[in-house]
């Protein structure tokens, strides 16, 4: 049996099925959860790959140019409102998340270096330019990947399927869009999934904030940046180099400090707390909750 606005939909559709019927039926698809997640992510994706390597202040440019395309995607095609990109405690939101960030690298790196997996020496790059030009890529980066992974893609998936599942499906995302990086691997994408992509997703959760996760995000990169680790394979310069010792469980090998078994023990620990506190809150959504 049909319900009211069942009819009204039927009867508002069947006009597209006749000379307009496929720019109806595209736009009644880009709207659904999924067409605007793949639209932000497009889009946001074009910005990031325009902007991401540019010299000088580029990259936060291409971040404040994402949020444009971030709320008008949000806005104008998925119709909904934007209170996790708000600026009202945005900057405390991101100290908070850039708390968690740093606090997360700088144990994981002294623990690693307690049991003997790192050594490190003054690089000598000069100070102000390598801090420079750390935060600006990584600002460009944690922006970025934020908005497509933990804005668009979480938040489309959850509404269509609940937050649990959101939260696993994002998790093996990112661990997997890793995977092009220098000495990637299987175990390399499983740690990502686990210490990055769920625990993050988690953390966005439990604030339903942008500001935060991309501040913890932010922290953690351009800490590892600083202290000379290699970050998801890479090694850009920073203000130590650092030598590695032992089994690359440890240490993390020349991927970088995600893949030690260290912070994928330590993101585990700081994930359960968030999501029990985001239950707590309110803030998890069951499957039978969402509407389709």
């Amino acid at each position: 049996m049909s319900t009211p606005s069942a009819e009204q939909h039927d009867a508002g559709s069947r006009p597209d099925e006749d000379g307009g019927g496929r720019s109806g039926r595209l736009g009644l698809i880009v709207r659904a959860p999924l067409g605007w997640m793949l639209t932000g992510m497009v889009g946001v994706g074009l910005v990031s790959g325009l902007t991401a390597t540019g010299p000088g202040p580029v990259p936060v440019l291409g971040a404040v140019a994402a949020v444009a395309v971030y709320w008008v995607v949000m806005r104008r095609v998925a119709g909904r409102s934007t209170p996790e990109i708000a600026r009202q405690g945005a900057g405390q939101e991101a100290l908070r998340g850039g708390a968690v960030g740093l606090g997360f690298v700088l144990v994981s790196a002294l623990l690693i270096t307690v049991f003997g997996g790192y050594s490190f020496s003054w690089a000598g790059n000069g100070f102000f330019s390598v801090v420079w030009s750390a935060a600006m890529v990584q600002a460009g980066a944690a922006v970025t990947e934020e908005l497509m992974f933990r804005g668009f893609a979480l938040q489309a998936l959850e509404q269509r399927w609940g937050s649990r599942a959101a939260i696993v499906i994002t998790g093996l995302f990112f661990g997997v869009a890793h995977l092009g990086a220098p000495g990637a691997g299987v175990w390399s994408a499983l740690a990502i999934a686990l210490e990055a992509g769920v625990m993050l997703g988690v953390a966005f959760l439990w604030r339903r904030n942008i500001w935060f996760v991309t501040g913890l995000h932010f922290a953690w990169n351009t800490a590892e940046q600083l202290l000379g680790i290699p970050v998801s394979g890479h090694t850009p310069k920073g203000l130590f180099t650092v030598d590695t010792h032992g089994s690359a469980l440890l240490s993390g090998g020349t991927f970088g400090l995600e893949t030690s078994i260290v912070p994928v023990l330590i993101g585990v620990l700081l994930t359960v707390p968030m999501f029990v506190l985001a239950g707590r809150s309110g803030r998890l959504r069951p499957r039978r909750l969402v509407q389709h």
